[in-house]
């Protein structure tokens, strides 16, 4: 397996992986999208809410705002020793308390947490009139884009690394492409950098089919 790193910006990056299959490939894609974990608020105690959109519609929207985060400093929730309980290495609390009229964003959250916050501080939470509030506490754990698409760590794409661009004359001209060169374009969604969703997605595949083999030695 051979790895080049085509083009890389603060949220994207260009791979090219050459000498796997097309299994190989679709695997790391969709782990790279849903199995990496990433934070996300997940419960929301609203203590008043005046605005115009009701608890729910308010809690999924605040639920969609990207997180940073350490990805060594927290488990996901169900690996903890607290056993889910909640504690500090699996949950951070954050807040909010607002009067109208203002525009909330999502910078106005105060965290709990250094390291955790909003990874854009201008996403538009709700507006708030004259003499409208709203005051809520909320709670941010890992999850997996399996779960939620508000863990979802990235959107990623693939193609097959062409053999040579040609210039076509006509419609009958077309690229060959070559089957065991694949050509990734990722998109961080959450508060991982692009190369550490790379690398994790690896990695989980790694244990994966260290499991695998594990399991097929049993019915041997």
């Amino acid at each position: 397996m051979k790895i080049k790193i085509l083009n890389r910006t603060d949220s994207e990056i260009q791979f090219l992986v050459e000498k796997i299959s097309p299994a190989f490939a679709n695997a790391l894609r969709r782990i790279a999208m849903t199995e990496v974990p990433t934070m996300a608020i997940e419960w929301i105690d609203f203590v008043r809410n005046d605005s115009a959109l009701n608890d729910e519609i308010l809690a999924n929207r605040i639920g969609l705002i990207p997180l940073t985060f350490d990805g060594k400093a927290y488990n996901l929730p169900a690996e903890c020793k607290c056993g889910g309980k909640g504690c500090s290495r699996c949950q951070v609390k954050l807040k909010l308390k607002k009067e109208g009229p203002c525009m909330i964003y999502s910078g106005d959250l105060e965290t709990g947490a250094k390291d955790v916050k909003p990874v854009f501080d201008k996403i538009p939470i709700v507006e708030l009139f004259e003499d409208e509030k709203l005051e809520f506490e909320a709670i941010a754990q890992l999850g997996l884009g399996l779960e939620h698409a508000k863990w979802q760590a990235a959107v990623v794409g693939y193609k097959n690394k062409p053999v040579k661009e040609i210039e076509r004359k006509d419609e009958s001209e077309e690229t060959k492409y070559i089957e065991d060169a694949f050509i990734f374009n990722l998109e961080s969604i959450c508060g991982l950098k692009p190369e550490e969703i790379v690398v994790r997605a690896a990695e989980i595949l790694e244990a994966k089919l260290k499991d695998f083999a594990k399991e097929l030695k049993k019915l041997e």
